[in-house]
């Protein structure tokens, strides 16, 4: 089932998506949940990676003060999470092109 994501909130999504599990055999409902189970993860992945990559580009000595970032931490974090997002956008968007 494909459900276009313009119009739907993420908690009708979610909800046509258990309604459409609820038809599933019990083999295609374990296979589809091993599917969401690895694409946890590899999202989890992901945001470690980026967060470390950001975290030691932007804070070079390691350590917060104040629990607070500084005026040039903040908008470096900002920015390089923009970038990682706007790349992963890319990437994705080229991926969907060539499954088409």
């Amino acid at each position: 089932m494909r459900v276009r994501r313009r119009g739907f909130s993420h908690a009708r999504l979610a909800l046509i998506a258990i309604c459409s599990i609820c038809d599933f055999n019990a083999h295609s409902r374990g296979r589809l949940i091993t599917t969401l189970k690895r694409a946890m993860l590899t999202r989890i992945t992901a945001i470690h990676a980026l967060t470390d990559t950001c975290f030691r580009k932007c804070i070079p000595m390691g350590n917060v003060k104040n629990g607070k970032l500084d005026k040039y931490e903040e908008p470096c974090m900002r920015q390089c999470v923009d970038r990682f997002l706007d790349a992963n956008l890319v990437v994705l968007r080229e991926l969907e092109r060539l499954r088409q």
